[in-house]
């Protein structure tokens, strides 16, 4: 989510650039800009929170002011109900914005509940979430329609447990041209659409925005491909189903045309999810 809003940014400054007073600035910050979330904590792994602003669509925006947008003097504070951490500011240009609150002390821990506190000027946001149960991948293939072709997708095998209500987002990183793991393609699963327990599914290439290539949903020969499969809550499942159907859509996840994302978010927009993970390491090898 926050990738897309600088994302929209750079194509509002584009169209609309413009010069605008500080005062005009100020104006449309106070008056229609919320807070936004995307924070995480996987199981084996710290917390980490991206914050920025929503841009108003009534903003004019400038090479100046867009940067205002992302917030790095928050106070962000984790919980697990016995200990308690302040997250560090740290610059990752590898994500946007390109600042992430990172944990330092606090691990990811099947079953435990974690508190988000955002201290932010005169506001306070608040979210919980909990860690589900890990899912673990049984195999992962690379596959090619023909022995010709150069490129092909993956297929995931896993048990979705059946007497457990479970939801699930799959994850891909491309070793040495995505730093960072992406959302795959269609990768939000409810298993309430599941057939059978045994699950074997096809993965589409996710969309990295700071990506320099043209995007393709499938992968190629030689690719070292990482791929995860990650355990979530209900509310983790409906906020990145409403995002992957805006980013589909064409529409902006930020001003979408007759609907919101969802949220668990109190006093902002966004989520705050723990995560189950499993992830798998394969090669494309060419056949």
């Amino acid at each position: 989510m926050m990738k897309f809003l600088y994302f929209l940014s750079v194509i509002l400054f584009v169209v609309f650039a413009a010069s605008c007073s500080r005062e005009d600035y100020v104006k449309n910050v106070e008056g229609d800009s919320k807070i936004v979330v995307e924070g995480w904590i996987e199981q084996g792994d710290v917390p980490q929170v991206i914050l920025s602003r929503s841009i108003p669509i009534n903003a004019v925006i400038d090479s100046t002011t867009i940067l205002d947008y992302f917030i790095r003097s928050a106070k962000v504070t984790v919980t697990d109900g016995v200990n308690e951490e302040v997250l560090s500011l740290r610059s990752d240009n590898d994500r946007v914005p390109p600042y992430v609150y990172y944990g330092s002390k606090i691990i990811g821990e099947v079953g435990k509940t974690y508190s988000l506190k955002i201290e932010y000027l005169d506001q306070v946001i608040e979210a919980k979430t909990s860690i589900p149960n890990v899912i673990n991948i049984q195999s992962a293939e690379y596959r090619k329609n023909s022995s010709t072709d150069t490129t092909g997708f993956l297929y995931l095998n896993f048990n979705d447990p059946a007497l457990d209500k479970n939801y699930y987002q799959i994850e891909t990183r491309v070793d040495k041209t995505e730093p960072i793991f992406v959302p795959a393609l269609y990768g939000n699963l409810n298993d309430d659409n599941f057939t059978s327990s045994s699950v074997s599914l096809q993965v589409t290439r996710g969309i990295y925005v700071l990506s320099k290539e043209k995007y393709k949903p499938y992968f190629a020969d030689g690719d070292l491909i990482y791929v995860k499969l990650r355990t979530m809550s209900k509310s983790g499942f409906e906020f990145w189903n409403s995002w992957q159907n805006e980013i589909i859509n064409g529409r902006s996840p930020i001003f979408p045309a007759n609907t919101s994302l969802k949220s668990n978010i109190k006093g902002g927009l966004g989520i705050w999810e723990g995560y189950g993970q499993s992830t798998v390491l394969i090669q494309a090898i060419k056949k």
